[in-house]
């Protein structure tokens, strides 16, 4: 397993982005949810009162106590009718600390007198979006530097909501998923696709691939296969959408967020457009969303078959043929970097890019 530090990326051992990390029906009023991610551990919740979802590190100051760990013997839990979650808050189920949505404690249930200003954890700002559960995470603390993952189609009741697979921890670093933006060379050998057009391009927080040609694991029902196209973004380094049309209209997510300095947890899912032309997406176009997003999915595992048993790319033997490996570890440096750090790197990526041998796909269009 390989770290930041290997692929030699930048200062921070995790980027800056907006990261998935829960599908939104993992949550619930009743119990809170523990979860690991950039090497920390938090508590995930839906408020009882607001419903609106809470994200907070994990350990209480007083004692350092899990605050969303599974607990069914603690009074605190037991007279909260099995949950340590009140109103918007979460009580520590150690000493009964009540911490509201902002991280800050709001109640000792036996103390008399004002509360230690350093009793809090930190709040983290998450949103929820295309049935899922994202974090704005940055090393230096800032705001958000761009909109979170959302899409219009996802109010559109002529599109098929997915449910997300959830592929589980992938023991590889993120550099190794990104390089797939660029990989025009992988896509005959693993996917059977017959590429007629490709490029890269490299835009701000933006990766961006387009292409189009055949393809012998994403097929209808029935083995039919059609000139696939596809538009792929990178929304920063954490959330890919692409754009996908030929046989159906649809939309492919696939997120990855750090784990640990080397390790990824991953999803994915497909929103599909009613394959009948419906305003309303029917019965019938779920299951036939339901199938495409099968067929995705088994087109991603061919990814990730690969990646599971690879030792990392730490310098690769590339040849002008493969794509455009190079600008995308640049362009990735941004986010491991600080902000005033940012345009440095951009400069050195930003543009339009061709393997050597292949029209590129705006050629025609």
């Amino acid at each position: 397993m390989a770290t930041t530090k290997d692929y030699r990326l930048g200062e921070f051992t995790y980027p800056r982005g907006w990261f998935m990390i829960a599908e939104s029906c993992e949550l619930n009023t009743h119990r809170p949810l523990a979860v690991r991610f950039f090497g920390m551990d938090f508590a995930l919740y839906r408020g009882r009162t607001s419903s609106q979802v809470v994200l907070l590190d994990a350990y209480c100051p007083h004692m350092k106590t899990h605050l969303a760990a599974p607990n069914k013997t603690s009074y605190v839990v037991q007279d909260g009718m099995g949950t340590n979650l009140e109103g918007d808050g979460i009580r520590c189920p150690y000493h009964g600390w009540r911490f509201g949505p902002d991280g800050k404690c709001d109640d000792i249930p036996y103390h008399e007198g004002a509360i230690p200003a350093a009793a809090c954890v930190k709040s983290w700002t998450v949103v929820e979006s295309l049935g899922a559960v994202w974090v704005w995470h940055d090393p230096e603390g800032g705001a958000p530097e761009w909109e979170h993952p959302s899409l219009p189609q996802w109010s559109d009741p002529a599109w098929v909501h997915p449910k997300w697979d959830h592929l589980g921890v992938l023991n590889q670093h993120q550099q190794e998923v990104i390089d797939n933006i660029c990989d025009y060379g992988h896509l005959s050998p693993i996917h059977g696709s017959t590429v007629a057009r490709f490029e890269n391009e490299f835009k701000g927080h933006l990766a961006i691939q387009r292409q189009c040609g055949g393809h012998r694991t994403l097929v209808s029902a029935d083995g039919v296969s059609a000139e696939l196209h596809t538009i792929t973004t990178y929304n920063g380094p954490g959330c890919l959408m692409s754009d996908l049309t030929g046989m159906y209209e649809a939309v492919m997510l696939i997120t990855n967020t750090p784990v640990e300095d080397g390790t990824v947890k991953v999803w994915h899912a497909l929103v599909v457009k009613s394959p009948t032309g419906s305003a309303v997406a029917t019965p019938a176009d779920a299951v036939s969303a339901a199938h495409f997003q099968e067929m995705a999915l088994t087109a991603f595992v061919q990814d990730m078959e690969v990646w599971n048993h690879k030792a990392p790319c730490l310098n690769g033997l590339f040849i002008p043929s493969d794509g455009a490996f190079m600008k995308a570890r640049v362009w990735l440096k941004q986010f491991y970097n600080p902000r005033v750090k940012k345009n440095e790197y951009l400069e050195q990526c930003e543009g339009v890019y061709v393997p050597r041998g292949i029209p590129p796909y705006t050629q025609s269009q």
